[in-house]
């Protein structure tokens, strides 16, 4: 057995992941298949590449040697992959995205300026999905891809998913409800709740936890912007359901507060839609790609989708 590329991106999953559990979600493998493929590499070179029961996982010296030797060589070899791609007859293009995420802008544009390292020749463009329908758009070629948490059956239309998100409740750092370990539904029928202005029909916390119970908030106030909303919490305007992701530096400051939506917790998708036809082309792949690498990478508390 060599040392391979595919064990080099494997340990930087596994970084990133913070567990095998996760990583062997997102490679597509087997959690049993991704411990015999690090077993066999350790005992090739006599040594353990990490803590198996250290939460994140602890990479040992030898395990942190190998995940920069994996910081040099994959990024050389995709980088390889992306210019025999071009070469290919696959280096120009127009690549407009719409998003339909209000919060996604903290890991889209650092995904956009790699993107655009990459594919210096495919024309971008970015628009909001928030004053007109992006997929019938997407449908009609007017707009290229969309990045989307409500996927719609639409012929012609797939839907790649980037990752799982938990949405939590967020409060006022004293706000009675801040005394329970989870939301029940009727937690919220004395509640203002501040969502993004979004039909209620397209809402997560609506479709999958007030509306199943048949409960309805107090009343229901729109804000456009994160930051605005979160002021809001914070003021005790009223209550928000957010992304975990987007909430980990307000949570760090003890801005504002935060639980779980139901004992299991409201979990969504974020996913990439694009036209079938599109799939396999390879700077639209590679946007993909580019885009849930770089999610991992910098976001906390999602998970392989």
């Amino acid at each position: 057995m060599y040392l391979e590329v595919r064990h080099l991106y494997t340990l930087r999953v596994i970084r990133d992941s913070g567990s095998l559990a996760r990583a062997a979600e997102r490679l597509h493998l087997t959690q049993s298949a991704l411990s015999h493929q690090i077993k066999a590499l350790e005992e090739q070179f006599n040594c353990t590449l990490f803590a198996r029961k250290s939460r994140p996982l602890r990479f040992t010296p030898a395990g942190t040697r190998m995940l920069e030797l994996a910081e040099q060589v994959v990024p050389a070899v995709q980088a390889m992959e992306r210019e025999l791609a071009r070469l290919a007859g696959g280096e120009t293009g127009r690549l407009h995205i719409a998003i339909e995420c209000h919060s996604c802008f903290e890991w889209l544009m650092p995904t956009i300026d790699s993107y655009r390292d990459h594919w210096p020749e495919v024309e971008m463009d970015l628009s909001t999905g928030f004053s007109f329908d992006p997929l019938p758009a997407l449908v009609r070629g007017d707009i290229d891809l969309v990045i989307t948490s409500d996927p719609q059956e639409i012929a012609g239309i797939i839907y790649e998913p980037l990752f799982r998100y938990e949405a939590l409740l967020t409060l006022a750092k004293d706000h009675p409800l801040a005394s329970h370990a989870w939301i029940e539904p009727p937690h919220l029928a004395t509640e203002t709740l501040i969502t993004y202005p979004v039909d209620r029909s397209r809402l997560d916390i609506f479709r999958h936890f007030l509306e199943p119970a048949g409960i309805e908030p107090a009343g229901r106030r729109t804000a456009e912007l994160t930051l605005i909303i979160l002021q809001l919490v914070a003021s005790k305007r009223g209550v928000a359901a957010l992304p975990n992701w987007v909430l980990t530096d307000y949570l760090e400051q003890d801005y504002v507060t935060a639980r779980p939506l139901g004992k299991q917790g409201l979990w969504g998708t974020l996913y990439a839609a694009l036209r079938t036809d599109d799939r396999n082309t390879p700077y639209v792949r590679d946007f993909i790609e580019t885009a849930t690498e770089t999610s991992f990478r910098t976001l906390a508390g999602i998970q392989p989708a």
